[in-house]
């Protein structure tokens, strides 16, 4: 029975592989898809709730804080940035470990942060994370299940809504993103 389940696993790594491809594309075509008000605190709550059973499996405990911040955009683009984000926080979390999803004006900009107290990322590797199949660490990726793809897309939606990204990491400590959207 286990080949049949690493063949399962295999395939939906595959689909999950052609899904996130796909969406890259469609951020590259820079096609006018018409934005809207978006409130990023909704979507934080939508992406939490979904996510919500692959934290429990590793009792990550996820809290989100802030306001409501509106910012115009694409709705599907925001989504994937805080689920992308949010799933590699819990992914290279330690069992048992904290993720903060936190939406805040600053000076009328909008500042959305995922912190986690996982794994770190080495300072080497920080400005390379955002590219695509890169991978800070070979062994792990094969149990976490990550395509490689998820910072990537991450990069791409975030350029495309003129914000910009950053990251400060320590080995072991964890990892903060934070995003900031400038206001138009």
């Amino acid at each position: 029975g286990r080949f049949i389940g690493n063949i399962k696993t295999e395939a939906q790594r595959l689909v999950s592989l052609i899904n996130d491809i796909t969406r890259l594309s469609q951020l590259d075509e820079d096609a006018e898809i018409a934005t809207e008000p978006v409130d990023l605190l909704g979507i934080a709550n939508e992406v939490v709730e979904v996510l919500s059973v692959s934290a429990a499996k590793r009792q990550i405990e996820v809290s989100i804080d802030g306001d409501h911040c509106i910012i115009n955009g694409i709705r599907r683009y925001l989504y994937e940035i805080i689920y992308n984000l949010c799933d590699n926080a819990i992914r290279y979390n330690k069992e048992g470990g904290k993720v903060n999803i936190s939406i805040k004006e600053d000076e009328g900009n909008t500042v959305l942060t995922v912190s986690d107290t996982g794994i770190g990322i080495p300072p080497e590797h920080h400005s390379r994370i955002f590219e695509r199949f890169y991978r800070v660490d070979k062994s792990h990726s094969k149990q976490s299940g990550g395509t490689g793809l998820g910072l990537s897309i991450v990069k791409h939606a975030v350029q495309y809504h003129n914000g910009k990204i950053s990251v400060e990491s320590e080995l072991n400590k964890g990892t903060t993103v934070s995003v900031t959207f400038y206001k138009k």
